[in-house]
């Protein structure tokens, strides 16, 4: 089992960051995420508690289950399918407020449930590319809420 964090300090206010992070759809902003939508809206909140969300990645597919939601602090997750398929134990999203706008940590922790090769395989290609989208997705929030962050600044006065 690989445990990666992919952190990023968002020029925007955390509940704006919180709410693009946990709308799904936002994440075809980028070219790694091909397709994406709430398959099943939560409790209490469309991508609360036991919300579905799938996602099309250019190396897979993926069907997510929204396990907590706090926000705009956090919320948990657990992939119940893939293909390629995964072993997962962990998928977190962190908000918290920091001089400048907002600190996301996004943790996960998978593995390829490959016999002899497996533990192999997530080490060397599935951890980095993972990395790689996640950091590729927070990078799409940042630019889509600073540009926003700063408009709403620059309008008001404030920069």
């Amino acid at each position: 089992m690989e445990t990666l964090t992919v952190q990023r300090v968002i020029a925007a206010p955390i509940a704006d960051v919180f709410g693009w992070c946990a709308t799904t759809t936002n994440y075809t902003r980028t070219p790694f995420v091909l397709k994406a939508r709430l398959a099943r809206p939560g409790q209490n909140a469309p991508y609360g508690v036991d919300a579905v969300r799938l996602h099309t990645w250019a190396i897979g597919w993926f069907r997510e289950r929204i396990t907590t939601y706090n926000p705009p602090y956090d919320f948990d997750y657990v992939v119940e399918r893939s293909f390629p398929p995964a072993r997962h134990e962990l998928g977190r999203m962190t908000f918290t407020e920091v001089s400048g706008g907002t600190l996301v940590a996004w943790t996960t922790a998978f593995q390829v449930p490959l016999p002899l090769v497996g533990a192999a395989l997530t080490r060397a290609f599935a951890k980095p590319v993972v990395a790689h989208v996640f950091g590729k997705i927070l990078d799409a929030a940042d630019t889509a809420l600073a540009t926003a962050w700063t408009n709403v600044d620059t309008v008001e006065g404030h920069r």
